[in-house]
């Protein structure tokens, strides 16, 4: 499969908040970084951010474009409530080895009348 095919597929999987089949998109030891969080590192960690933020607030991607290039791919978002985001997939022998996405964290939680983070 191609880079913008697997982003495809991982959409799907966000957009019924599976976790588990979302997981099978990433390589054992991969990255997510959203810029606003901490590193997650391992696929089972990153499986559990994401169980852990399907249970805190409905989430809904919506692809406006995905780019690809050879083993990168970048997916340009927005979600039913306005949001707007992009990330950026190094996929490597079909999954995904590193993920940085860029989004309004404050945005995000004021729309989903989430608590503001504790410094």
């Amino acid at each position: 499969m191609k880079s913008r095919d697997i982003l495809k597929e991982w959409v799907k999987s966000f957009n019924t908040a599976d976790a588990n089949a979302m997981a099978e998109y990433y390589h054992d030891d991969a990255i997510n970084h959203q810029v606003n969080q901490d590193p997650i590192m391992g696929k089972e960690a990153i499986k559990q951010k994401f169980k852990e933020e399907f249970a805190t607030a409905e989430m809904v991607c919506i692809v406006e474009n995905i780019f690809e290039d050879g083993e990168w791919a970048i997916l340009e978002w927005k979600d039913p409530l306005g949001l707007r985001g992009c990330g950026f997939f190094h996929i490597v022998d079909g999954k995904i080895k590193f993920q940085r996405g860029y989004w309004d964290m404050l945005s995000f939680l004021r729309q989903h009348k989430l608590p503001f983070p504790k410094e």
